[in-house]
C-alpha cells in the first residue's frame, strides 16, 4: 500500500499531529507577540494616579532630563573616572547619554554651496535612539526609542526596560526585571527577551573613561532618583 492510500485510510500520524499543534502555537505566539509590540503605550506625565490610567494599557514614564539640574554632570564624570565616589541624579545620567552634537560642516570652498551639519548615523533596519534613565523607588528605569526602517517605511517603537544594578562577577550590571518591546512584555519569552537586552538595552556600551573606572566599584546603591557609585 502506497504511503499515499496509508494515510488517506488512517489520517495523519501522532508525530504529524504534535508536530501541526507546535507549529499552530509558536505562529500563534508569534503573531500575538507582533500585535503586543505595534500596539500603542500611553505615555503618562509625572504625578498621574493609577486610577486614572485605563486597564490593560502599558505606561511609560520619562526620565527627567533638565539640563538646568545636570549643570555637575560633567565635574561627576570627570571625578568618577578619576577614581572618586560620586552620586549621579537622574537628570545628570540623562545629560550625560543625550546624543553627540551634529558635526559641524566643512568650510564651502569658492563657487562650491556648503555641506549641512550631520550627526552620527546608527543605519540599518533597526536603528536605536538616545537611552533615558528614570529611577524611582529603589529601581532603574532604563528606555531606548526603536525605528524599524523596512522598505523605507519607518515605525517607531520604545523599548523599556525596568530593574536594578547587581553584582555580576567582578563588575556591576544592570539586571531587568521587566523588559517591554512596546506592549509586548518580553521577559516571558527568554529567546527573545535576551536579544531585545543585547540588542537595545546594552548596546551603546560605556565611554571609554567610564568603562575603564566602572570595575573598580565596591557598591551601587539607589537612593530617591538617583546612583550612589562607591568606589573602595
Amino acid at each position: 500500500m502506497s504511503k499515499k492510500i496509508e494515510r488517506a485510510v488512517h489520517g495523519p500520524s501522532w508525530i504529524e499531529v504534535i508536530l501541526g499543534a507546535i507549529l499552530s502555537a509558536a505562529l500563534g505566539i508569534a503573531l500575538g507577540a507582533v500585535v503586543l509590540v505595534i500596539k500603542p503605550i500611553a505615555v503618562v506625565k509625572e504625578g498621574t494616579k493609577e486610577k486614572d490610567i485605563p486597564s490593560g494599557v502599558i505606561t511609560y514614564r520619562e526620565g527627567s532630563h533638565d539640563m538646568g539640574k545636570a549643570k555637575q554632570a560633567a565635574a561627576k564624570r570627570k571625578a568618577f573616572a578619576a577614581g572618586q565616589s560620586v552620586t549621579v541624579t537622574e537628570d545628570e545620567l540623562n545629560a550625560l547619554a543625550a546624543p553627540a552634537p551634529a558635526t559641524p560642516a566643512a568650510p564651502a570652498k569658492p563657487g562650491e554651496k556648503a555641506a549641512p551639519a550631520t550627526a552620527a548615523a546608527s543605519g540599518g533596519m533597526l536603528a536605536s535612539g538616545a537611552p533615558n534613565f528614570r529611577i524611582r523607588d529603589g529601581a532603574v528605569q532604563l528606555s531606548v526609542p526603536v525605528t524599524l526602517n523596512l522598505a523605507g517605511l519607518e515605525q517607531k517603537f520604545l523599548v523599556q526596560a525596568r530593574g536594578g544594578i547587581v553584582k555580576k562577577g567582578s563588575t556591576h550590571a544592570f539586571e531587568p526585571e521587566t523588559i517591554y518591546f512596546g506592549s509586548c512584555p518580553v521577559q516571558r519569552l527568554p529567546l527573545v527577551s535576551s536579544y531585545v537586552a543585547k540588542k537595545f538595552i546594552g548596546a551603546k556600551g560605556l565611554p571609554e573613561d567610564i568603562a575603564a573606572a566602572w570595575p573598580k566599584l565596591a557598591s551601587v546603591t539607589v537612593e530617591g532618583n538617583a546612583l550612589k557609585l562607591t568606589m573602595p
